[in-house]
């Protein structure tokens, strides 16, 4: 029993009615936004922080958000000196907290009489925030100042008031801005549910039980993360994997982790890694560390609250300079996509090496980002469309991988073609697994997608940031690596040209986008597969 009153059951009871809070502000943003990427996808996400910004809380949603979600409210906190009940600071500049341009970040202060006693954040991915190229994901930016609109952590609604000024100021840099308001909008619908349902958490409990149970909750995750560690031999386990190129002519660019055990701590250092690079692939702090959290706690238990408590035995040193913590101006849209992943790739790697019996082979290790932008010929108005593309998932020690997921750091859903088609002048020509893709194992990797979109009726600006097109995703304890993916744009007449993994382009009318996603890396010997699930995968159509 602590000093307040709350025993183990109600600490339990106040974990997991924090969590509800952020799962219901994400249902929220979700429901009330405009655009397909948010409403369809759901690449938003949501959490809960103590009044010192720390994450006690988050909704199940999208890896690479959330755990770098505490450096947009340490920024926010450092800019605003003043919170008042009703403010909602926006930001998305990667150099202060941010992960990418598209990312914007909501954060709103809870209030329980004149104390305040948490705050409330939510992330979503704009389909456009300005820059070069529609869509803001170009594949060919050098510097940040080509990626898009860069807001640094201001108020945008003060004391229930939105800001218009600065409102305006934000949708005269976008080209979609009737979208883009409607997701803003959206998002601080979320956090006002969030900070009601927290004040009603403080009602509930009483606001000094709420303050202690956050703490609690910290503490035992904390607990429980070093008992997780404690099952890692100790020692010092090293693995590399790399990315094939920059998208401006710089590759491959190697990522070297050293993970160095010590009973219930863990080092994670990735000194030798690449310098940064001239191409978007930079990866900045707040990325690096929520690739790192989430993939200790896959390898681990993710049954851990993953809030700030389970990251404290993880240290993280990533060289200034290089690949995973550039200086500014170095672009960075890609390094929120694709270098999260394959940190993903080289953790699990390092750990899997220190327990081989809990090893799983690597996923797609891309997120497949593919931006569309132009005219719609049905309305004479603006366009941006921006998804990632399913692919593999590694086999594991005791089953097939999944086929066509979005994995890791990724965990959104596909557009429905009924949405896409409806929203965009767009036309889906083809969907479906390509079989054969998964790498070959006792247990076979996950297929990846062959996804074939038109532009219907206009020219359409591409952009594409992809990877595993000349790499592949490794297998492990013998098992074969998945097939690489291939981007081609089928042209109006039929003929196929193949393009390469980063670039930007224009498809005419009539012609088509297709991409083929990399299949998951196998497990375990192809000789000692089982005869049966050899039958089924022929049966089925996935061989």
């Amino acid at each position: 029993m602590s000093r307040r009153g709350l025993d183990a059951a109600g600490l339990e009871v106040l974990r997991h009615g924090l969590a509800a809070v952020a799962e219901e502000m994400n249902a929220d943003l979700i429901r009330t936004a405009y655009s397909p990427n948010v409403n369809e996808r759901r690449d938003c996400s949501s959490a809960v922080l103590d009044a010192s910004g720390r994450l006690v809380a988050q909704a199940e949603s999208i890896p690479v958000h959330l755990g770098a979600m505490p450096f947009s409210v340490a920024s926010a906190c450092a800019a605003v000196r003043r919170w008042s009940p009703g403010d909602i600071a926006v930001m998305n500049d990667p150099y202060a907290g941010g992960a990418h341009l598209p990312d914007i970040t909501f954060v709103a202060p809870v209030f329980v009489g004149h104390m305040l006693v948490a705050f409330v954040a939510n992330r979503a991915h704009h389909a456009d925030v300005g820059g070069k190229e529609p869509g803001s994901v170009a594949a060919d930016c050098v510097e940040i100042f080509q990626e898009g609109l860069r807001i640094p952590p201001v108020k945008l609604w003060r004391c229930g008031r939105p800001d218009h000024d600065l409102l305006s100021l934000i949708l005269l840099n976008v080209r979609t801005p009737e979208e883009r308001r409607g997701d803003l909008e959206a998002q601080s619908a979320g956090c006002r549910v969030g900070v009601e349902r927290v004040a009603a958490l403080a009602a509930r409990h009483g606001r000094d039980r709420l303050v202690d149970g956050m703490q609690a909750v910290l503490n035992y995750a904390e607990r429980r993360m070093r008992d997780a560690l404690s099952a890692i031999p100790k020692g010092k386990y090293a693995f590399e994997d790399a990315l094939e190129d920059d998208g401006a002519g710089r590759g491959p660019l190697p990522i070297r982790v050293a993970v160095t055990s010590g009973g219930d701590t863990l080092e994670v250092d990735f000194t030798g890694s690449a310098p940064q690079t001239a191409g978007p692939l930079n990866a900045v702090p707040a990325v690096t560390a929520s690739a790192v959290y989430f993939a200790v706690l896959a390898a681990t238990d993710p049954t851990i609250p993953p809030n700030e408590g389970a990251f404290r035995p993880i240290q993280i040193h990533a060289p200034l300079g290089t690949i995973l913590n550039p200086r500014p101006p170095a672009a960075v849209v890609g390094g929120n996509l694709e270098t999260s992943q394959r940190i993903v790739d080289v953790l699990l790697g390092a750990l899997g090496a220190a327990r081989p019996a809990h090893a799983v082979a690597a996923s797609q290790g891309t997120m497949n980002n593919v931006t569309f932008g132009g005219c719609d010929p049905r309305t004479a108005r603006v366009y941006t469309f921006y998804e990632t593309v399913a692919g593999g998932f590694g086999a594991r020690p005791d089953q097939d991988g999944i086929d066509g997921v979005h994995a890791h750091m990724t965990n959104t859903l596909n557009t429905p073609i009924e949405a896409l088609e409806k929203v965009y002048p767009l036309r889906v020509r083809r969907y479906e697994l390509v079989a054969g893709s998964g790498g070959a194992g006792r247990w076979r990797g996950g297929l990846g997608i062959r996804r074939e979109v038109e532009a219907v009726g206009h020219a359409a600006r591409v952009s594409i940031l992809s990877e595993r097109r000349l790499s592949t995703a490794y297998g492990v304890a013998g098992g074969s690596p998945g097939r690489s993916g291939r981007n081609a744009v089928r042209r109006a007449d039929g003929t196929m040209e193949d393009v390469p993994s980063k670039g930007v382009f224009t498809l005419e009318p009539g012609d088509a986008l297709c991409v083929e996603t990399p299949g998951g890396g196998g497990y375990g010997e192809p000789t000692e597969r089982a005869p049966e699930d050899t039958e089924r995968d022929r049966r089925e159509g996935k061989l």
